[in-house]
């Protein structure tokens, strides 16, 4: 029985691993063999099936993808990437509310990349993030969401303003009406900085989202709408990319909060 392509490609991890290896370069059985860390008789039967398959051609002892092999693998290369982010941390994913994520960047949602679980410490559970606080304040350019009230974000982001980083700000009305009734005088200066530019959504949101010229930071709340103090951050421009649509996503629903 011929064997389909779905299966060549999908159910060996070797035959997927050579296929994604060729997309670089064309490669000699020797170069497979030590770039996926394997053995002659464990590849040499996976090489051939790809062969039979047509999604692999020969040229004396090199190796490269035929153009359909080009295709289907620019084609199952999001795929995979999509699977890893969501396997990496999967009960992170499924314990959490994905709706405020816009269907458009849903189906991105590889462009994270290589991200990283900030667990919460217990013994800093109110504070700010080491590693989230240390690049915030490196950065130059910075957009955040504020979906839920944090007092001590209201002194980082003055000094982060008084540092000339240019910054936007979208923040929640129920955010927005704690700050003004009690923290006044430290949004009256956030206002009136000519760097920083603040919005208020009227949307009932369930992340909040920063994005710099560094890094981005993304927090999902749970299924039942609490804050559970992780956070997901990565240095991938394609992050960052993802990260600064979704920013503006709710940029373009808010509107821009003046100076008294």
């Amino acid at each position: 029985m011929k064997t389909s392509i779905i299966d060549l490609a999908f159910l060996s991890e070797k035959r997927t691993n050579v296929l994604l290896l060729l997309t670089e370069e064309p490669r000699t059985s020797d170069e497979i063999k030590t770039a996926l860390n394997v053995s002659s008789t464990s590849i040499m039967p996976q090489i051939k099936k790809l062969k039979e398959g047509h999604l692999i051609i020969q040229d004396g002892d090199t190796y490269k993808l035929t153009d359909m092999g080009e295709i289907v693998v620019e084609k199952m290369e999001p795929l995979l990437n999509t699977i890893r982010i969501f396997e990496e941390n999967y009960d992170y994913w499924t314990n959490h509310d994905l709706d405020a994520i816009p269907e458009k960047l849903i189906n991105r949602i590889e462009e994270l990349g290589n991200y990283f679980l900030l667990e919460p410490d217990l013994n800093r559970l109110f504070e700010v993030p080491e590693d989230f606080k240390e690049n915030l304040l490196k950065s130059s350019r910075i957009m955040t969401f504020f979906s839920y009230f944090h007092p001590l974000y209201i002194s980082l982001y003055i000094e982060i303003a008084r540092k000339k980083a240019e910054v936007e700000i979208i923040l929640t009305e129920p955010v927005f009406k704690r700050i003004e009734e009690d923290y006044s005088e430290q949004l009256e200066e956030l206002l009136k900085a000519k760097n920083v530019q603040v919005y208020v959504s009227d949307k009932n949101i369930t992340l909040t989202n920063v994005v710099t010229d560094r890094f981005c930071s993304l927090v999902l709340f749970d299924k039942k709408g609490k804050f559970d103090h992780q956070h997901l951050m990565s240095f991938d421009e394609s992050a960052l990319k993802w990260c600064e649509d979704l920013f503006t996503h709710y940029k373009n629903m808010s509107r821009p909060l003046k100076e008294k």
